[in-house]
């Protein structure tokens, strides 16, 4: 019998009919090939980081946590070839071993390379695109069993599609990614209040390379978080770090959230005291290790990216709505920003945009508050984070990406039976499932 799979945060739990661990191209082709002939679908996981279905399936499951690492490094065109599975965290400290690093990451580490990057994942900084952007290369088994290399040069249509794809095109097996000298940066972290912070706005995103705060829903108070390059002496990587990530971030922040869990009534005052207990920091250190934040409370989350433009009118809708339902909320709110590409489904396609995460803690109602900012962000034309929840389906897709039917043609080229997709993928794709066959 297989083993269950249950993701991070506990909200998807499934069992496929197997998991498989492959460590070569050739296992991975001999897995799919084997699925097709079987009438099977494939679905990979990463680290489970996701809330979406995206890799729910009763067939079988691909996992690449054994076939991981650096394969090469270009050192004249400072690009590296890592294999899929690699976690980002693993990767900064590959990287890091041999004098490089990758020039944006965001704020979580644990997730797979492939993983983060199928889905759009991203940081924060005007003039850095979401992580897809520093592919220069990918290497994918296609649903034909056939091993696909494409680039900004070779194949670049196929390469704009692979960029974000969702693993509807095939099992990425290997990534070439642009990489960049290692360096330092200096975080100042430090409370705020909000209308001040939106006041500013434009000279913190234009001061600092890498800018995002945190809303303390149902207060007028954030947290900023501003980092630049910097060849200052290491600063605050010891104790003060520990007190402010494990001890303010993580447990003293869990212990309110169980309060809140347990006395929903008492999320504004909670979130009231997280407010207060933010305090100035400042921390020079490696950038792969400034980038991540260690996460131990677990959550449920929903991610808009919405045009650059409407990010104000959609804070102030937000406000208005915490007002109006009284949501009992008390997990702080995320605003990021990121440079448009032009990767055919990523969020950030054509326009310069910002993100807002919204988050509840596990265990806690989140489906009104979920679903009444769904609609604000939806308003002005908002795409989800397609790792994180959201109610979009084929319709919304359609209508929010311009080049979502030229991806689907693609997927179909490279796809043609299906193999690689679950009722999640068919429902946003509008595809048929293959028929179901003999055990593989």
């Amino acid at each position: 019998m297989s083993e269950k799979f249950e993701n991070w945060s506990g909200s998807l739990q499934f069992t496929p009919e197997k998991i498989m661990y492959p460590q070569s191209d050739d296992e991975v082709i001999r897995i799919v090939r084997r699925a097709v002939q079987a009438g099977k679908t494939v679905r990979m996981i990463g680290s489970g980081h996701s809330w979406t279905p995206l890799v729910k399936t009763d067939s079988i499951l691909l996992s690449l946590q054994k076939y991981q690492g650096i394969v090469s490094i270009d050192r004249e065109n400072n690009i590296a070839e890592v294999k899929a599975g690699t976690s980002i965290k693993q990767l900064g400290e590959l990287l890091y071993e041999q004098g490089y690093a990758m020039e944006n990451l965001g704020d979580i580490d644990v997730q797979s390379l492939a993983g983060a990057l199928s889905t759009g994942t991203h940081g924060t900084g005007v003039n850095y695109g979401t992580l897809s952007t520093q592919l220069e290369g990918v290497t994918f088994i296609n649903g034909l069993g056939e091993i696909i290399t494409c680039s900004r040069e070779v194949k670049p249509e196929l390469f704009r599609a692979a960029q974000v794809s969702l693993g509807a095109l095939g099992v990425i097996v290997r990534m070439k990614i642009r990489v960049v000298p290692t360096f330092r940066l200096k975080l100042h972290t430090k409370g705020a209040n909000l209308e001040e912070t939106l006041d500013r706005l434009e000279d913190y995103k234009r001061e600092y390379q890498h800018f995002e705060f945190y809303w303390m829903p149902g207060t007028k108070k954030v947290y900023l978080k501003m980092a630049n390059p910097s060849t200052d002496e290491f600063r605050g990587i010891g104790i003060s770090r520990v007190l402010q990530e494990i001890f303010l971030e993580n447990i003293l922040l869990g212990s309110l959230m169980w309060v809140a869990r347990f006395i929903p009534a008492f999320s504004r005052m909670i979130s009231k005291i997280i407010a207060a207990s933010t305090s100035e920091n400042i921390i020079v250190d490696h950038s792969h290790r400034i980038f991540a934040t260690v996460r131990w409370i677990k959550f449920n989350e929903m991610e808009y990216n919405i045009p650059k433009e409407h990010f104000k009118t959609v804070i102030y809708e937000m406000e208005a709505a915490f007002e109006r339902e009284k949501y009992q909320v008390p997990f702080p709110i995320e605003c990021r920003w990121v440079k448009k590409d032009n990767i055919m489904i990523s969020p950030a396609s054509g326009r310069d945009s910002a993100y807002i995460a919204i988050h509840q803690f596990k265990g806690m109602k989140y489906d009104k508050y979920f679903n009444d900012m769904e609609k604000i962000f939806r308003k002005y034309n908002g795409r989800p984070h397609y790792g994180k929840m959201n109610s979009a389906n084929l319709a919304n897709f359609a209508k929010i990406y311009p080049e979502w039917e030229s991806f689907q043609s693609i997927r179909k080229e490279q796809d043609p039976q299906g193999v690689f997709l679950n009722p999640y993928l068919k429902g946003i794709f509008g595809a048929k499932m293959p028929e179901k066959h003999q055990h593989i």
